[in-house]
């Protein structure tokens, strides 16, 4: 019997309930109907329905589709490299040594097949050769990202920036090829185009979200990007249906939901990522990916129950990658943060402690500062304390790409006062690491978030009234008046919040440790003036704190939210500067 997949019609849906063995027959021998036009075994379209389909019973996390792409890996470069960056999602999100050779090995096979294909001069290339530059590029860009994974010596860095200016260059120059008037449209054209498309997008997004200083540098060595562009390029890609239409649309999705937050002030387009991500929801309801990131956008909203639910689906959909748990768990551990709810939030941080090991460091820091919010008789029942843990976490640091986590080295210096035969205590450290990781544009969409986080912020402040002042009294009282200034400008009270940040600033020079409180509190007094008109006021205060301070704790990622806040003040799409994109 002779299978066939109609795509985009409702008889897709029954086809995609094969069984196992029936399936991998198709995926080897069936014709298939793409937007009407027959195809026998031609790669790019087939694959492309093939992934469609996996997803939908997710078997992009089974076993057997590996096996299925593996068998292709040494005459397909689309196989192989779909192969290979899936082998690349497990090492980046496990971290292991043995993943990331795995990966690196096929990546590199991977980028050979492509060689094999592709010639020198590309303004001549036929069709196959065009697509085997756009994989050579794919792979070099990836490979570079395991190579700064792999190593930690200074040659490695060196190898993997090479190959990050190699991958540039190329996606420049097939860009130049599309934009050419002698350059003719081929079967597969769409899949080259959309190839090129996130290459393009994604440098572009990328580089324009950087520093200013590192953008001077990256300028210097011939990289330039501009952010409006990057996110045409990969919406264009993701309108298509094409080969890597679903990673571009995996990219805005990403940035919406989380670049634009972490590294940003939150002003991530959450309606554009609700549409991004409704027609893969609506056709693949248990998919793990969907579910994570329709979770994410419930958070991000303020919609916390809503949240929990969709992460805890995600976690039931697929049992073949924990790494997805994790992901979930770590999304779960913050929704019950921003809820006040210390005891679930320890018990995802213990889960995280227990079964990843990204930063052990965090784990047991985060368990620390949920258990240092509850009684000692709560914390009974866990079998540790908050003292125990925090004097753990110096002794977890680990490195990653031959450097230690920022978030890490942040856990570690603010537990190093646990050490003490009679250490002082943290004013709030959940509240504060709420802070790092922009929680507070969370919970001010919801104003009883808001208010119930003020309300533990006036008891953290009442309780460092009653101590006697000693060295740490300043840093711990401009903490506090840093994170009641942001609840205050959520709730509307921008002149109490403006006297909160102003009174931080005021105490700069008495700061004994948490000297990264100064340029974070000028950084939100420039966003509330911002939000007030003060346009100018804003970028003063801005510039203020991207070029009066340094060496502080969590410096690169202050400096992509005022880069961010910049952007936004001087409403460009080069992030405050001039910088040209992709010709």
């Amino acid at each position: 019997m002779v299978h066939f997949l109609v795509f985009d019609t409702c008889r897709a849906e029954a086809k995609l309930h094969l069984h196992t063995d029936r399936f991998w027959k198709w995926c080897k021998t069936a014709p298939l109907l793409y937007r009407g036009v027959w195809w026998w075994k031609r790669p790019f379209s087939a694959l492309l329905i093939c992934i469609t389909s996996c997803l939908r019973e997710k078997y992009i996390l089974h076993c057997l589709f590996l096996i299925f792409l593996c068998n292709r890996t040494k005459d397909s470069m689309y196989h192989a490299l779909t192969y290979a960056t899936i082998l690349e999602m497990q090492a980046m999100m496990t971290f292991d040594p043995q993943h990331i050779l795995a990966a690196g090995n096929t990546m590199k096979e991977a980028q050979a097949i492509s060689l094999r294909v592709s010639d020198c001069d590309v303004i001549a290339l036929n069709s196959e050769e065009l697509h085997a530059e756009v994989c050579y590029a794919e792979c070099l860009l990836q490979r570079a990202a395991l190579t700064f994974l792999q190593d930690e010596n200074m040659i490695s860095f060196i190898k993997g920036g090479i190959k990050v200016r190699n991958s540039y260059q190329t996606y420049k120059e097939l860009h130049t090829v599309l934009q050419s008037a002698g350059y003719t449209h081929g079967d597969n054209h769409g899949h080259f185009e959309g190839g090129v498309k996130l290459g393009v997008g994604a440098f572009n997004l990328m580089i324009s979200m950087l520093p200013t200083r590192t953008l001077k540098l990256l300028e210097f060595v011939g990289f330039s990007g501009n952010k409006e562009f990057g996110l045409q390029q990969l919406q264009e890609g993701s309108a298509e249906s094409t080969f890597r239409s679903f990673l571009c649309n995996m990219l805005l999705l990403c940035y919406h939901t989380f670049m634009s937050f972490i590294l940003g002030t939150g002003e991530g387009d959450v309606a554009d990522a609700e549409k991004l991500l409704q027609p893969y929801l609506k056709k693949y309801p248990k998919g793990s990916i969907f579910l994570f990131f329709a979770g994410r956008i419930e958070e991000i909203k303020g919609n916390l129950d809503a949240a929990i639910e969709r992460f805890e689906e995600c976690c039931e959909a697929q049992q073949q990658w924990k790494e997805f748990h994790h992901m979930c768990y770590w999304e779960l551990m913050w929704c019950f943060t921003y809820k006040k709810h210390w005891k679930m939030a320890y018990f995802y941080a213990e889960m995280l402690s227990k079964e990843n090991s990204w930063s052990k460091a965090t784990y047991a820091y985060m368990k620390a500062a949920y258990l240092s919010m509850l009684t000692e008789d709560d914390c009974l029942t866990f079998g540790e304390t908050a003292l125990t843990l925090f004097r753990q976490v110096p002794t977890l640091k680990q490195k990653i790409a031959g450097k230690s986590l920022p978030t890490e080295k942040f856990a570690i210096r603010k537990a190093r006062r646990y050490i003490a035969e009679k250490p002082i205590p943290l004013p709030a450290p959940p509240l504060e690491m709420m802070y790092i990781w922009n929680g507070y544009t969370v919970i001010g969409k919801h104003r009883d978030l808001t208010e119930g986080m003020l309300k533990t912020l006036d008891e953290a402040q009442a309780k460092l009234d009653s101590i006697p002042k000693n060295e740490l009294s300043i840093d711990d009282q401009c903490l506090l008046s840093l994170l009641k200034g942001l609840c205050l400008k959520h709730l509307g009270h921008q002149e109490e919040a403006e006297h909160y940040f102003t009174l931080v600033l005021c105490n700069e020079t008495q700061i004994k440790y948490d000297h990264y409180l100064v340029p974070n509190a000028l950084l939100e007094h420039g966003l509330l003036c911002l939000e007030q008109g003060r346009k100018d006021e804003a970028i003063k205060l801005l510039e203020t704190a991207k070029q009066n301070y340094k060496n502080y704790s969590m410096e690169s990622r202050t400096h992509f939210r005022i880069q961010a806040a910049l952007h936004k003040a001087k409403g460009n799409g080069e992030n405050g500067i001039h910088v040209p994109s992709i010709p």
